[in-house]
């Protein structure tokens, strides 16, 4: 028997037979076929994390129906091995969803479900269940209506009613909710002021009556605005409007204004009815050469006026006691000798009419307001004299108005009141104007 084994183990086969079955069964011991390579559980390597802000998807049927409740996230507990923990919350490779394939119309509670990941561990979901309404999906056209924040306009100008284009859009949504839109917005969004047209893209907005913005898709998302802008000003002259008399010895020569003309704002029908903006210079206190700085002076309806005062350079001949006696005997000499010329000799009279001129209101009370009472502000003057001097007259020779300073609170009849020229007379359409005289609000 000791012989048959030495002879064995002699042969070179044989131990290379045993050999291979050794190593066989060792492979069998240490290698199990359904373990997976990175499935090493230590006993006690537990762990637990949660996953914050996981993504929910939702399966249904999305050409005829629309979901809500669906919560957009949801938060992942996974407790386990250390290793797969760690995986599931590095990769986030697995999937959290609603399985709505088979759902009807209506409202209904769901389950939200995990899968793609290991079943090594153990998954809670917080919220676990959804409470989901499913509808009808419906698509109508709606007509836009352009928005324009009026504020961004510039001084002095206006805009006319924004347009949109295209006119209208497509909006889908669940049923409910389409039929609850009562307002489809585009406002413009541009920065000011504005002082010219403007054409943007603006964003749709679907509102209900209340003013909330509605969950639906519009197509499409963004629509083109166009504002057209214009100006609400012109360029008008400034008229010198003479006041009283020069004293005595005293020429004027010339009265020259550092601008001849002043940008002016207002509505559009104040605009339409000024064609010019005057100075006055009281000429009574007229003695020497000089410069005065002057307001500008604007009719009802005119907001501003650029410059809002100007520089008038007089230019003007005293004379002195003694040529002023000289004077005054020469003229009383002349006066004496000159006789009356024949009637068809003097120069005859003009008649020249200035239409719907202002007539300013003055003099109001403080903590009062004074208006017309009959709304209009306008009178027309009829001016007669030689013709050489009427022929050289204008509206702005002229300060026609009316003297609120001695009236109280209620609507009176008011003297209209004109100064001018003191070689011509004159004549008012309208004598008297109705007054009203009101309180001014007093803020607590």
């Amino acid at each position: 028997m000791d012989k048959l084994i030495d002879k064995l183990v002699d042969n070179r086969w044989f131990m290379k037979a045993v050999a291979l079955v050794l190593a066989l069964l060792l492979f069998d011991a240490v290698y199990d076929g359904s373990d997976k390579s990175g499935e090493v559980n230590v006993p006690g390597d537990q762990d637990t994390e949660l996953i914050e802000d996981v993504p929910v998807k939702s399966y249904y049927d999305t050409d005829n129906l629309v979901v809500t409740g669906v919560p957009d996230t949801v938060d992942v507990r996974v407790s386990g091995p250390k290793s797969h923990v760690q995986i599931a919350k590095t990769q986030r490779d697995f999937e959290v969803y609603v399985n709505l394939s088979d759902a009807e119309v209506g409202e209904k509670q769901v389950r939200i479900l995990v899968r793609d990941i290991s079943d090594r561990l153990d998954v809670t979901v917080d919220p676990l269940y959804a409470t989901v309404s499913i509808q009808e999906k419906v698509t109508k056209e709606f007509k836009v209506e352009p928005e324009f924040n009026q504020s961004l306009l510039g001084d002095g100008f206006t805009s006319g009613a924004p347009s949109v284009k295209p006119e209208t859009v497509k909006i889908t949504g669940a049923k409910d909710v389409v039929d609850r839109i009562s307002y489809v917005k585009a406002a413009l969004d541009v920065k000011g002021p504005i002082e010219e047209s403007v054409t943007g893209a603006a964003s749709i907005r679907v509102l209900d009556r209340d003013m909330n913005k509605l969950n639906v898709a519009v197509d499409p998302e963004t629509v083109e605005v166009t504002v057209s802008v214009k100006s609400l000003a012109k360029t008008v002259p400034i008229d010198v409007v003479r006041k009283g008399s020069l004293p005595s010895g005293v020429t004027l020569n010339s009265i020259d204004l550092d601008t001849a003309e002043a940008r002016i704002t207002g509505s559009e029908e104040a605009l339409g009815q000024t064609e010019r903006v005057r100075v006055e210079i009281d000429l009574g206190k007229i003695t020497k050469d000089g410069v005065q700085t002057l307001p500008v002076i604007i009719p009802d309806g005119i907001t501003s006026v650029d410059p809002k005062t100007v520089e008038a350079s007089v230019d003007v001949t005293a004379e002195s006691q003694e040529d002023q006696e000289d004077a005054g005997s020469e003229a009383e000499e002349d006066e004496a000798e000159t006789a009356t010329p024949p009637a068809e000799e003097t120069e005859k009279d003009e008649t020249k009419t200035f239409s719907n001129l202002p007539i300013d209101l003055t003099g109001a009370a403080e903590g009062y307001t004074a208006a017309f009472a009959d709304g209009s502000g306008r009178t027309n003057l009829s001016v007669q004299g030689p013709v050489g001097v009427v022929n050289g007259l204008g509206s702005a020779d002229f300060n026609i108005f009316v003297d609120a300073s001695s009236l109280s609170e209620g609507e009176h009849d008011v003297p209209v009141k004109v100064t001018g020229p003191d070689n011509v007379s004159w004549k008012l359409s309208r004598e008297t104007v109705k007054v009203s005289i009101t309180k001014n609000n007093e803020e607590a």
